[in-house]
């Protein structure tokens, strides 16, 4: 038995993280390897230890989200790049499309959260500044998407 007293909201919390840390793993999969969506999920699921700490509706979420709207969440970070998406470390890349893809569909996920996740995520898997640069294009693309939230809490900041 524990010792520590259960803290849902924590267990939660990294429920969540671990869903992105696996959905990341997935579109870095996928973007590499050009397998099915599919045999990537199955892959991942099969392979993860512990899965039932992941909140798997939201890794689910993220995984297909990113990838079946690839061209479209491309399209939206691609002129808030200062290099081509070519250019794009395969980790920087999957970052930015799922953070793409969370400021555009999880409007219940306050903005600041979705972009200091992929800045979380940026730093345990990409590279020395990567994090700087996955802040600035996430910060923009929220202006863009988001701009009611993003006014609201700059107003707030004073």
């Amino acid at each position: 038995m524990s010792d520590t007293p259960h803290n849902p909201a924590a267990s939660s919390k990294m429920a969540r993280r671990r869903a992105r840390e696996l959905a990341l793993q997935g579109v870095y999969q996928w973007l590499l390897s050009g397998n099915s969506m599919t045999s990537v999920q199955r892959h991942l699921e099969a392979e993860t230890e512990n899965l039932e700490r992941v909140d798997r509706e939201l890794f689910v979420s993220l995984l297909r989200g990113a990838v079946d709207n690839v061209d479209t969440l491309r399209a939206s970070f691609e002129p808030l790049l200062s290099r081509p998406v070519a250019e794009l470390s395969p980790i920087e890349h999957a970052i930015l499309l799922l953070g793409a893809h969370e400021l555009r569909h999880s409007l219940d996920t306050p903005y600041r959260v979705i972009i200091n996740e992929a800045i979380e995520l940026a730093k345990a898997y990409g590279g020395t500044d990567g994090h700087r640069f996955v802040n600035g294009v996430l910060d923009k693309l929220a202006a863009r998407l988001r701009p009611e939230e993003v006014e609201a809490a700059r107003a707030a900041k004073g």
